[in-house]
This record gives structure tokens, C-alpha cells and sequence, in this order.
């Protein structure tokens, strides 16, 4: 019996029952869900801070076609605090993903 089924032996006579499988297979199948689920959540962050980094030019560019000076002066000195924020939030998660495959 392994290290990992040996957590699920709750009764302690050192075989996995009908029960303790069940609920072994349980567990495993919501880690499997739950894994799934968080690289579906990254992905979607991944992609709103890229569309946010490509569609930003825009928004300036659309600002000054609609005479919006001011807004069109803001944006463009939001950028030199956006794209480097935007850059770490992905970097970050690149790191933390790294990380964890290593583990």
C-alpha cells in the first residue's frame, strides 16, 4: 500500500475498502476539478491583462478621435505605471507556475 492510500485506510487494518476507495477516488476526482478549475481562472487573467495591454493604445487613440484632450493626456501618462504593472501581474504568474511545477 502506498504513502497516498495509506491516508485513506481510516480504519487502520492497512487494506482499502469498498468505503475508504470511494472515498479516496472522491478526493482525487475534486483535486482533478479543482486544478482544472484554476488553470481555466489563470487563463482568463492571462487574456484580460493581455487584451487590457493591447486595447489600451486604443483607448488613447479613440480619446483623442472623440476630442478628448484631457482623457487623451491622463491615459497616456497612466501608461508608464500601466504596462509595467501589467507586465509583473503576468510574470508573476509565470514565476508562481514554474514554482509549483518544480514542487
Amino acid at each position: 500500500m502506498t504513502e497516498e492510500m495509506q491516508k485513506y485506510d481510516f480504519n487502520g487494518d492497512g487494506v482499502l475498502d469498498q468505503e475508504e476507495r470511494e472515498i479516496m477516488l472522491e478526493d482525487r476526482r475534486r483535486r482533478m476539478l479543482d486544478e482544472d478549475s484554476q488553470r481555466d481562472q489563470s487563463r482568463r487573467m492571462i487574456w484580460f491583462v493581455l487584451f487590457g495591454m493591447l486595447g489600451y493604445p486604443f483607448f488613447v487613440i479613440g480619446a483623442e478621435m472623440l476630442g478628448l484632450g484631457k482623457a487623451t493626456e491622463i491615459l497616456g501618462s497612466m501608461a508608464t505605471i500601466y504596462f509595467p504593472a501589467t507586465s509583473l501581474i503576468l510574470a508573476s504568474f509565470f514565476g508562481a507556475n514554474a514554482y509549483q511545477a518544480k514542487k
